[in-house]
């Protein structure tokens, strides 16, 4: 990977030296057919760049990662591909003032999901491909200025197998030679150029608004098309559009609009202009709960707004990577609860989506929304809780600081002033004081610049009568941020309801800021800090709030509100402040009574780490057998057919472990126990089975009848994932040689296998592998690509083994290790970040005994 890598300055130099004129990219993929898997390695691939010397230098460098190279012509003149190309660089000297570069390769298929990934589809055999390249893997597929602010029309054509359909940033279509001519782009960067070929299955609708007319297309494998509702997709679409025509006052500025589904993805989207990309696992393949269809919902309306934010206005370097993930993740919310049927999806943001991001501003990795992005490895994994979900819950700050109005007028201006462009910080800012009067710099140093989250708390006196005398806000952390807030009072009418009486605003200002227009009222019940979610804090409760909550958290009727409560009970947790069987208590007692179920399934999920991790390690046995009695509970208690009976089935599935709870699950799959209402679809089945093979009650035989069942490229991910949970020595060996010592898993099985090993129920099995971690890691960072060294570093940190000595070790591999990567040192000091917590949240959980 080092050899790979592309440095910051390196990035500025080049661009001080050239500007791009244009791409003609030539593909020829007929060799992903017809060949067995194997056999199949490389595609031919010729680059034609126009560039011109804006520079005083004569030198620079295209970038290109490929196995070989077949010819290099620049101006006329052959350059030996031996001498210039050193398997990710090909060296250009003698530049004139107007150049143009031919590359002939043959590039590689990737298994990783980077590059031009190839699937075969083990329920047909059918072959598909797409690419993604963000943040600089174009160059796995033709030869480039790797950078975003070298920004250029393309022109691409690509030669592919008779039968299939080829797709691209722009419109397409199949010549007499048989070879597919895509229409010239507008200038973009390198990373959202795309191709995606293949037998896909292919649903088209159009979207008119006035004299604008786009045509809209959505695809998916031809083995999903029966679960495939386009319908649903092109109304998002088609909400959306609406949404960012009415308030940008610029027109979708790509042509056609095509959605593809593929399999295999790293990511959960990607914003390539005219030819968005998504994981395939917003097809459903079987029941899922309304949280399922806002999430696909509100990637779907983020990776629009990247057609505004990040295609059309793109960022200099990735240190501003915020321009856009942080505006097109705060517009997903946004847009989902202004434009669509998901009217509560700030309520799903405050609970799950900032809980991302208050993790990641507390590691030691954490760094500013404007980061400092050396190079290519930093860029990597700066696509973080805190470029998206902090960056998101500052827009939402933002809005309340600027108003809303002149956030759009700013948003609008933006785009008109910087189109097809490349913008830094300064560049918004300029434009965000013209319309809200508001100083800009201030606000972006304290909450663009500097990281780390501040905890806001009540400060209340009361007099004789129990009245307020005055209520204040206190704020701590390393920068004192000032914070446009709500505090809510809350208190328990006749009717046992826990509900709003009096609310607030205030801008919150240093250590102490007193909040004007509290005063006189009765003592609440409960007292909300940051009501109505229009800051990021993290909030915590005066002791009446707390005990209040610890007795009626199911009677805050406001979702916004109990999903805040949630929130903040969670972070007290994870902060060693509660005990981990504390707040599994909260949730037995109330979870039952969540109405919203994206904020029961992130319960459900801090639950479980809850006991797996943050509990006294003599209290787990009887923590899990807790929720599992809970889960059961909950489950036969739902109505039937219900998401919640579904959602309660899931989780009671995931906490079993007592023979009784182990049987009913095996009745539930052979159809001997029943529970009104539960459809065991497929998925369902899958989720029912795991917990048998972890606990040794389902073997290979048991889970291949299963895969017989289910035998599609999403059979084949849960097979692999089971196999590798069961509870055996020989197993674990073998999972850990097929994901460590061999790269013939592609990235799903890869991540699959890594699911499968480490089961919390296996402690004992797996502390072996925590000294062959360490012994390993650095070896395979230098060997894979970068997304499967994340992967592998950080799935398989031995995070299960709890204890002081894990602790040391990374300590040690630490200290051993300073000259490592910087990005491995990153990942690993995140992992012995999570285990210190960890450790401390059960020191908590254990005075509580």
């Amino acid at each position: 990977m080092p050899g790979e890598n592309l440095s910051r300055d390196e990035a500025h130099e080049r661009a001080a030296l050239l500007s791009v004129d244009g791409y003609e990219v030539a593909l020829d993929l007929r060799s992903a057919v017809g060949a067995s898997d194997e056999a199949v390695r490389t595609f031919r691939s010729v680059t034609t760049i126009r560039f011109r010397r804006t520079g005083t230098g004569t030198s620079t460098f295209a970038d290109l990662i490929a196995p070989s190279v077949n010819a290099v012509t620049l101006n006329g003149r052959s350059l030996d591909p031996a001498e210039v190309f050193d398997g990710a660089r090909i060296a250009l000297d003698g530049l004139a003032d107007e150049n143009t570069l031919v590359v002939d390769a043959q590039c590689a298929y990737s298994r990783t999901g980077e590059g031009m990934h190839r699937f075969v589809d083990p329920e047909d055999g059918e072959v598909y491909l797409y690419t993604q390249y963000e943040p600089a893997d174009a160059r796995r597929v033709y030869a480039n200025f790797e950078q975003p602010d070298l920004k250029a029309p393309y022109r691409f054509s690509v030669t592919a197998p008779e039968e299939w359909t080829v797709w691209s940033n722009g419109a397409g279509e199949r010549d007499a030679d048989g070879v597919w001519r895509f229409a010239e782009t507008a200038p973009i960067s390198t990373y959202i150029t795309c191709v995606v070929a293949g037998p896909y299955h292919y649903v088209t609708d159009t979207y008119r608004r006035g004299d604008l007319e786009i045509p809209l297309g959505a695809m998916c494998r031809k083995g999903l098309a029966k679960h495939f509702d386009a319908d649903d997709v092109f109304l998002i679409t088609k909400q959306g559009f609406d949404f960012f025509h009415d308030n940008f006052d610029f027109p979708y500025p790509f042509g056609k609009y095509d959605q593809a589904f593929v399999p295999e993805y790293n990511l959960g989207a990607m914003e390539n202009p005219g030819m968005v990309t998504f994981r395939e696992e917003y097809v459903f393949r079987g029941k899922v709960t309304q949280a399922s269809y806002e999430a696909r919902a509100n990637v779907i309306l983020h990776e629009m707004a990247h057609m505004w934010f990040g295609d059309l206005v793109t960022m200099v370097w990735w240190d501003d990577l915020w321009l856009k993930e942080s505006f097109a993740d705060f517009m997903g919310s946004f847009v989902n609860a202004e434009a669509t049927r998901f009217t509560n999806s700030w309520v799903t943001f405050a609970n799950n989506r900032k809980s991302w991001a208050y993790r990641a501003d507390q590691l030691p990795s954490t760094h500013p929304i404007t980061a400092d992005i050396r190079d290519l490895e930093d860029a990597k994994l700066n696509f973080d809780g805190i470029t998206y979900a902090k960056g998101a819950s500052v827009l939402k700050q933002l809005v309340a600081y600027a108003g809303r109005d002149a956030f759009l007028e700013g948003a609008r201006r933006y785009f008109k002033r910087h189109a097809y462009g490349n913008t830094r910080l300064g560049d918004l800012l300029a434009i965000l004081e013209e319309t809200s009067g508001r100083d800009m710099k201030g606000w972006a140093k304290s909450w663009l610049q500097t990281s780390g989250v501040n905890v806001l708390a009540p400060d209340v006196t009361y007099d004789a009568e129990g009245r307020i005398t005055e209520l204040a806000v206190l704020q701590e952390g390393d920068e004192l941020r000032p914070h446009r807030t709500a505090v809510g009072l809350y208190r328990l009418d006749a009717d046992g309801a826990l509900v709003r009486y009096a609310r607030a605003e205030a801008d919150v200002t240093g250590v102490r800021t007193v909040v004007a227009g509290l005063a006189g009222e009765e003592r609440p019940d409960l007292v909300l800090v940051n009501d109505d979610d229009l800051t990021y804090c993290k909030m915590r409760f005066d002791e009446g709030s707390l005990a209040t909550l610890r007795e009626h958290l199911g009677d805050v009727t406001d979702p916004l509100a109990r999903a805040l409560c949630w929130s903040a009970l969670w972070n007290l947790t994870r902060d060693g402040l509660v005990p981990a069987r504390d707040f599994v208590a909260v949730v037995l007692a109330f979870a039952g009574r969540e109405t919203e179920i994206g904020v029961l399934q992130m319960v459900h999920a801090w639950t479980k780490s809850a006991v797996t991790l943050y509990a006294a390690p003599e209290w787990r046995e009887e923590g899990g057998r807790l929720l599992a009695e809970g889960g059961l509970r909950e489950l036969r208690a739902a109505e039937p057919g219900s998401e919640h009976q579904l959602t309660w089935a899931r989780f009671f599935a995931a906490t079993a472990s007592a023979d009784a709870d182990l049987q009913l699950l095996e009745g539930l799959l052979d159809g001997t126990a029943r529970i009104d209402g539960l459809d065991v679809d497929q998925e369902l089945r899958w989720a029912l089975l795991s917990p048998l093979a972890a606990h040794g009650r389902a073997d290979e035989a048991r889970i291949g009848e299963e895969l017989a069942r289910d035998d599609t490229a999403t059979g084949k991910r849960h097979q692999v994932r089971l196999l590798a949970s069961r509870p055996s020595a020989a197993v674990k060996a073998q999972a850990w040689a097929q994901v460590v010592e061999s790269d013939a898993l592609s990235n799903a099985l890869v991540e699959a296998t890594i699911a499968g090993f480490a089961q919390p129920s296996q402690r004992e099995l797996i502390a072996p592998y925590a000294e062959k971690y360490f012994a390993a890691i650095e070896r395979l960072w230098a060997e894979r690509s970068i997304q499967i060294g994340m992967d592998v570093v950080r799935g398989l940190f031995p995070g299960l083994q709890d204890d002081a000595a894990t602790l040391a070790a990374t300590d040690a591999w630490l200290s051993a290790h300073a000259s490592a990567a910087p990005a491995l040192r990153r990942l690993v000091l995140e992992a012995r970040d999570d285990l210190a917590r960890a450790l401390r949240a059960q020191e908590c959980d254990r005075a509580a005994e």
